[in-house]
């Protein structure tokens, strides 16, 4: 019989369709035609194709310049722009503000490699190195309130045809609403019982086990209780803290390997599904009025959700807000506890 279940976290509810249950081989990811090496401006001696860099990390080699591990770029196609001011002014009842952000691309890798899960280590962790630089540099300008670093891979989750494995980060002028709907969530939970909500949700997850896909000395990985998506995941750090550029270097190492090994199951089970990543961590927090995110650093836990994008939202979703998940979490992570992953991927 399906199920609703109510996420903990913002009171959303989702209904398990147990009677339209799907397993991993059930879902199937539609293909579009790549972009060819040799068009792709990411890579290593196309650096004239991209923006100048911002930062990168480099073997002694000149800005803008072949010899790089790590690049990040300003986006070609910018969502927002760093020039100018905000401008906020009313139009009748409506409130405008000029679009003014930050949007840059993090490039992984200067080959040609689409998949994180088939980078080096090395890679995916100085990736997290700059994208903690980047954010915590973003946090001094004074018109900005909060950045999203996210992924898309695949055509289906946004990333079009050029297959280079890299991520993005978006610093905005107001919190995202859905931020603060995971603010007030957590703010509640604290005033209520004085303890941080996914600190609370990461003991019993431990506990109970069903949910579990993988768990580290620093990081808990888990398909959530009301999933919204199959194979919806969760990568929580343990020790509790509300900003992710906050990590210390032993999590930083730990994160790495868990997106390693957990991109290397996802592609193994699911056959290499489209998929987005994104991090929620807490707002910017610049001096504002009295009393304003008073309690942010003891009720927000920053984790990062990592959904494949294997069924679509249609008419009940966007007209109820409910989720419609054919998979239980339970059996999404079992089947991902399972997994194996080749020993040579990634050996670069």
């Amino acid at each position: 019989m399906p199920e609703l279940r109510k996420d903990p976290l913002i009171g959303r509810w989702v209904i398990i369709a147990t009677d339209r249950a799907k397993r991993p081989m059930d879902f199937a990811a539609s293909r579009d035609e790549p972009v060819p090496s040799g068009e792709c401006p990411f890579c290593e001696g196309q650096e004239s194709r991209t923006p100048k860099e911002i930062i990168a990390v480099r073997n002694g080699s000149s800005a803008n310049q072949p010899g790089w591990k790590v690049r990040v770029v300003p986006s070609i196609k910018p969502v927002l722009r760093i020039e100018g001011e905000l401008n906020r002014r009313a139009k009748g009842m409506y409130d405008v503000m000029d679009g003014v952000g930050a949007h840059e691309v993090i490039v992984e890798t200067p080959q040609h490699i689409a998949h994180t899960a088939d980078l080096p280590l090395e890679q995916i962790h100085l990736s997290l190195q700059a994208t903690m630089q980047r954010i915590a540099d973003l946090e001094r300008d004074p018109r900005l309130r909060y950045a999203l670093w996210f992924k898309n891979y695949g055509s289906v989750a946004g990333a079009g045809r050029v297959q280079h494995a890299r991520s993005q980060l978006i610093a905005t002028p107001v919190t995202p609403l859905r931020v603060k709907e995971e603010l007030a969530g957590t703010r509640r939970y604290f005033e209520d019982k004085e303890r941080c909500l996914v600190c609370d949700l990461i003991s019993q997850e431990q506990e109970a086990g069903a949910r579990v896909v993988m768990s580290t000395p620093h990081i808990l990985v888990l398909c959530p209780f009301a999933s919204r998506f199959p194979f919806e995941l969760w990568i929580v750090p343990k020790r509790h803290s509300c900003d992710f550029q906050a990590m210390q270097p032993e999590e930083v190492a730990d994160l790495a390997a868990v997106l390693k090994e957990l991109l290397g199951r996802l592609k193994a089970v699911l056959n290499d599904p489209p998929y987005n990543a994104l991090l929620h961590t807490a707002p910017f927090r610049q001096p504002r009025k009295t009393g304003y995110w008073k309690t942010i650093v003891d009720d927000y836990h920053w984790h990062i959700e990592l959904i494949p994008r294997l069924t679509r939202v249609a008419g009940f979703e966007w007209g109820t807000g409910f989720y419609i998940n054919p998979t239980p979490p339970e059996e999404s992570a079992k089947y991902l506890r399972e997994a194996t992953v080749a020993a040579t991927a990634g050996a670069h």
